[in-house]
């Protein structure tokens, strides 16, 4: 059971992303899962009582590879992916982190925690490198319950003479000519990945706080060496109270790399999907658990979100729903999303038996705790869900219905029914009711 430090502060912090290139789909997941916790901690404790911290790195080798290969300066590189990366999870119905601190903007606090480091015998300088001695730290590797030799061969260490051990890791390192660098006791440098996120989560949520999120690929070493850090600067029982990692994503049974030519960016899958389907298909899978991404389970997501949306458009409400009690159990139940989503689905029969408009709109509640039903229901049947076949605007659509109404009016059925058939060959289906026709694309 979760016990927060302090029920009117909760602070979780999660790596963000390197700004080097567009999000891929496995980027996406630890952005979906922990907004979905951050959604339901807010619920639990209330708005203002929650800190939810995600990072940018903006100084990375990575970046400085992007702005050799294409010659573009590196804020340029990283002020346009950083953009890029913002609106893509707003299309996926992500919200905000209250704070988003790039690592660039707190290069001091980096410096101030590499010097404690240093004079309390748990970092060392050579030829202006910085390191972490990882044998001053007993239990290095606790994280990842693996011994120390383990871990060097995992990590694929790199064995330089400016290292004390193979294990000790960079906290700092020079920066030659042409490299993003800053002014240090050490020299003109750069700092390493692991200490900026123990920097800045020290900052905006001091030096002990409740939930450390991420993906399991980053238990070791940027969790491990977050740890060491931390907890060698402040001391035992700082830093993170709780662990939450998101498991491996696959497509269609596969590691997803461009050499096999299955690696997916969430913009182009946005061309052909609604975010919040690809949201759902991300959700459908325990957090925990390795997704395997496929285009059956994006179907299949698409086709629930229809059954719901179907179910509170046949069924109006005006007022304010209430989350339904078993919803919000299953996700404070180590985030049971999938669960959470046979909710939905019982929510949504109901609503379909009863007529309800005080269940409809309990379900349009419940299912934004997750970040769903966040459309009107009349539009998002309307919504383009990829160009090949919804080639039709909603003006022409509309033009050919009245055209169709036109037609059933004189009794020219022949004319009504290619109407009909026309719309259906661009994905459009019709539905006619007391009230006139609805139409929805397919």
């Amino acid at each position: 059971m979760f016990t927060p430090l302090d029920p009117e502060n909760i602070r979780l912090y999660v790596c963000g992303p390197t700004v080097y290139d567009y999000a891929h789909i496995g980027n996406a997941r630890p952005v979906i899962v922990f907004d979905v916790l951050a959604r339901l901690l807010r619920q639990i404790f209330g708005t203002d009582h929650v800190t939810y911290v995600r990072n940018i790195t903006d100084v990375d080798d990575k970046i400085i590879q992007a702005h050799q290969e294409t010659g573009q300066p590196i804020a340029i590189i990283t002020a346009r992916t950083t953009q890029a990366f913002h609106d893509d999870m707003a299309d996926l119905n992500n919200l905000p982190p209250d704070v988003e601190p790039r690592a660039t903007e707190h290069i001091p606090e980096m410096i101030m925690l590499i010097q404690k480091l240093i004079s309390t015998e748990h970092a060392y300088e050579k030829d202006g490198n910085v390191l972490f001695n990882v044998k001053s730290m007993p239990d290095y590797g606790k994280l990842s319950r693996r011994n120390r030799d383990q871990l060097i061969a995992g990590a694929r260490v790199d064995v330089a003479p400016y290292k004390q051990d193979p294990a000790d890791f960079v906290l700092w390192k020079p920066s030659s000519e042409g490299q993003p660098g800053w002014d240090s006791p050490w020299g003109n440098g750069r700092p390493g990945w692991h200490i900026e996120c123990s920097a800045m989560s020290q900052k905006y949520l001091t030096e002990s706080f409740d939930i450390h999120g991420g993906g399991v690929d980053l238990v070791f070493p940027h969790h491990e060496n977050e740890i060491a850090q931390s907890l060698c600067a402040h001391g035992p029982g700082t830093f993170a109270q709780t662990w939450m990692h998101n498991g491996y994503l696959m497509v269609e049974g596969e590691k997803m790399s461009k050499s096999l030519g299955n690696f997916i960016t969430v913009r182009d899958l946005l061309n052909d999907h609604q975010g919040e389907t690809i949201r759902l298909c991300m959700l459908m899978t325990h957090y925990r658990q390795p997704l395997n991404w496929t285009t059956a389970g994006l179907v299949q997501a698409r086709d629930a979100l229809d059954k719901w949306y179907g179910a509170v458009r046949s069924t109006p409400y005006s007022s304010t729903g209430h989350i339904q009690s078993n919803m919000a159990d299953a996700l404070a139940d180590d985030l049971n999303t999938p669960l959470a989503i046979a909710t939905l689905h019982e929510m949504a029969a109901n609503v379909n038996r009863s007529s309800d408009p005080e269940q409809a709109a309990n379900l349009v509640a419940s299912a934004n705790l997750m970040g769903l039903l966040q459309h009107d229901p009349e539009a998002w049947f309307k919504i383009r869900h990829g160009d090949s076949i919804n080639r039709l605007g909603d003006a022409e659509i509309n033009d050919l219905i009245a055209e169709r109404d036109q037609a059933r009016a004189s009794k020219n059925f022949a004319r009504s029914d290619d109407i009909r058939n026309q719309l259906a060959e661009s994905g459009i289906l019709l539905e006619d009711g007391t009230g006139g026709t609805t139409w929805k694309r397919a």
